[in-house]
Parts: C-alpha cells; structure tokens; sequence
C-alpha cells in the first residue's frame, strides 16, 4: 500500500477554501507539499492558494467534469498526484420530511463527490501502482446525528465507499483512508443549530488541530482517522451493543426535544 509522505508530495484537497479543507492545505504546504485546491468559493479559495502558494481549482469538484478539470489540472501542473483529498461536504437537517433537494444535494456532496473523484484519479494511479484517497466523512458516518438524517446517511455511505476503494484496491498500491471527526469549530458546525451545538460543541476541535491530526495518520496504516478518539469506543459499543447504544442517543433525543 502506499503510505504518503508529505515532504515532496502532490496533494489535491477539495472544499479547500476554509474549515478543515483550509488547515489541511495549511498544514500539508508547510511540510513541503505541493497542493492543488479546489471550491466553490473562488474568492476564499484563492486566498489559501496565495497563503500557502498552491494552485487554484475554482469550480464544483462534485459535478464529473469539475473534478476531471480538477485532476487535468494537478497532472497538468505537477505530473502527478500522490494524495486525493475529497474534503468538500454538507449539512442538511431534517428526517424523511426533508426536501428532495436536502436529500440530493446530500447525495452529490458527501458521496458521489467521492466517487466521481476515486472515477477520475485511479486510472492514474493504478497505471502508477500507487496512490492515497482520504475522505472526510464524520464521526455521524459511524454513530449518527441526531436531527439530521441527510447528513448522517451519506456520511454513513461516505464511510463505506472509502472502505470499499481500501479493500479493492490495496493490493494494487493504493490506500484509503476515512477521517471522522466529531465537532469541528467550522462554518458547517456554526450552521448546525441548537442540535449541532448542544451536541458536539463542548468538545470542538479547531481546524487546525484536525489537521494535524490527518497529517500524522497519513501513513499509520489505520483505515480510520479519528481526531475525537473517544469516537472508537462509541462505534465499538455501537457494533457490539446496539440496543444500549440506541438507548443512549434516545435519551439525548429527549433532551433535545
């Protein structure tokens, strides 16, 4: 499998722009990396590229032909891309009453970005017998979160598509990992609500600390990166109690309200 190292690198993050996307780019250019970044908010996308002086991808890395613009232009660039870091994602609330776009969007975002990225970058890397795909997910890919049915499914299927690119392919040199952190002190936490912040903000991260974080996982071999370890007991209890598990979040659904 390959196991990244930054010095020297050619890393290509989406929703690079701000939040952990903007840390990430931070954090991996000054360990010698060469980003390539990616968002839909030119103006915030340009200002990390300047900072940190990587390349600007403006543009939807979630549609197909944006991430194959994206990709054409880190190859273009730089000849190759060592690590894909599809990064870019969104909260949408609600249960089964949420609109056909909540659901949608969520759907475009939060996975098939994702694959559409894993379509575009593997023939390169299986012609070069290695490569690293990270996916931000969330620590709701493998709990849940309360309030949010959109967004705690398609992280749950973000969680799983990155499973299944570890296992096709590791034999053929790539490696796939899937970052879930709880809170995260972002735009999409401060757009979350009461739920979001009653829920997770007493334990937030900042960016940065996340970033670190998937820095110091890259080549740890652990399929999941989890800045909040405490997340690894939950998902242990989860899988092997669920009854107890759901009991729990059920009392804090009461407390919600």
């Amino acid at each position: 499998m390959c196991e990244v190292r930054l010095p020297g690198s050619v890393a290509v993050i989406t929703g690079a722009g701000n939040g952990i996307g903007a840390a990430m780019a931070r954090r991996f250019a000054a360990s010698g990396a060469e980003v390539v970044l990616a968002d839909v908010d030119a103006g915030g996308l340009q200002r990390v590229a300047d900072e940190v002086g990587g390349l600007a991808v403006p543009g939807d890395a979630a549609s197909e032909d944006g991430v194959r613009a994206l990709v054409d232009a880190a190859l273009g660039e730089h000849g190759r891309i060592d690590l894909f870091c599809a990064n870019a994602g969104i909260s949408r609330g609600g249960g089964p009453e949420a609109d056909e776009v909540a659901w949608a969007d969520s759907w475009e975002v939060n996975v098939m970005a994702h694959v559409r990225a894993a379509r575009a970058v593997l023939p390169h890397w299986l012609e070069r017998g290695e490569g690293h795909f990270l996916a931000t997910a969330s620590a709701a890919g493998l709990l849940t979160m309360l309030g949010a049915a959109p967004y705690s499914v398609t992280k749950h299927a973000a969680v799983g598509f990155a499973e299944w690119l570890a296992i096709t392919y590791a034999d053929r040199g790539i490696t796939a990992q899937a970052l879930c952190p709880q809170g995260v002190r972002t735009n999409m936490l401060g757009s979350s609500g009461d739920a979001g912040k009653t829920l997770l903000d007493d334990g937030a991260l900042e960016p940065e600390q996340v970033a670190d974080v998937v820095a110091d996982s890259l080549g740890s071999g652990e399929f999941l990166i989890l800045p909040h370890p405490e997340v690894a007991d939950y998902y242990a209890l989860r899988a092997g109690q669920p009854q107890r598990w759901q009991a729990g979040m059920r009392k804090l659904q009461r407390k919600l309200g």
